[in-house]
């Protein structure tokens, strides 16, 4: 803001001494140099100075509001890394890289598509037994929390009562519940060799 008043002021000194008094419009004009609104006269007195001086004229750009002195970069321009990396990872996608159809004769075609064919045909089968085994204990265990939900006992206990503990599931984490070792065991389909340590202390 500093530079903005002292060079408003200089211009405002430099029109008041030449005798001249700027129009509210040159002075409100949008995207114009605060040189654009010197009169005339002043830039003839200022080339006329240059001249006597022995110089051919004044710098150039001076009336035009461009700095004196300025000069364009001849270095390369200078690239964000992010961009790089962004048009390399991109680079992998384009149709130049693509690998072209394969070109098969007849019977070959025939035969690539009958093993490709074979091939999802295999692993749909495998997708949909692995389904209905999952579906098959999902239904089990349902079975199971409905068969202790309708369950008496132990002893005098209301019907129901099992179910609510098994699903509580109060102290299954403590210190006298199973150990984490196997409570916290991936289930896999098969049983380990060792389904039981018997061995095993905290």
């Amino acid at each position: 803001m500093s530079s903005t008043f002292t060079s408003l002021r200089g211009l405002a000194t430099r029109l008041f001494a030449g005798g001249a008094r700027p129009s509210p419009s040159s002075l409100l004009l949008p995207n114009k140099p605060a040189t654009a609104a010197l009169p005339t006269a002043i830039q003839h007195q200022q080339t006329a100075s240059y001249a006597s001086k022995g110089k051919s004229g004044p710098p150039a750009g001076m009336f035009s509001g461009q700095k004196a002195g300025s000069k364009k970069s001849k270095g390369p321009k200078q690239v964000d890394p992010r961009i790089i990396n962004i048009l390399r990872h991109f680079a992998v996608l384009s149709p130049k890289r693509i690998p072209p159809p394969l070109r098969f004769g007849r019977n070959r075609y025939l035969r690539h598509w009958t093993i490709h064919r074979a091939w999802l045909l295999f692993r749909r089968q495998q997708r949909e037994q692995r389904e209905r085994i999952l579906m098959q204990q999902h239904q089990s265990m349902s079975n199971a929390c409905e068969e202790l939900r309708n369950t008496e006992g132990p002893g005098t206990r209301e019907t129901g009562y099992l179910y609510r503990v098994a699903m509580l599931k109060n102290g299954v984490y403590g210190l006298k519940s199973i150990p984490i070792e196997y409570a916290s065991r991936a289930l896999v389909e098969t049983p380990g060799r060792q389904a039981w340590n018997h061995e095993w202390k905290r």
